[in-house]
């Protein structure tokens, strides 16, 4: 394995150690206030955390071959994931 490519791994499992973190935090905050805000944040952080991770075991099984449609799928994810966090943050709940 090159170095940039063990970099490239380090990188994307401390991305989802931090997300996957984010995401308990989000889900306890969920089960203890029932606001449906934690509810969309936890989504969000759980698409952006799948996005990077399987983008990184993708590129890994097609050897770094197909990188535009990897990161084209990438993108798309992880905006929608986004998308959420934005959305629970950026408007009241009942």
């Amino acid at each position: 394995m090159q170095t940039i490519e063990l970099l490239y791994v380090v990188f994307s499992v401390t991305l989802a150690t931090a997300g996957l973190s984010m995401v308990g935090l989000a889900v306890r905050a969920y089960n203890r206030t029932s606001r449906r805000a934690m509810f969309h944040l936890s989504i969000g952080f759980t698409l952006i955390v799948a996005a990077a991770l399987a983008t990184t075991v993708s590129a890994f099984a097609t050897r770094f071959e197909q990188t535009r449609m990897l990161l084209s799928v990438n993108y798309l994810i992880t905006t929608v994931g986004y998308l959420f966090v934005i959305y629970s943050t950026s408007f009241r709940f009942a």
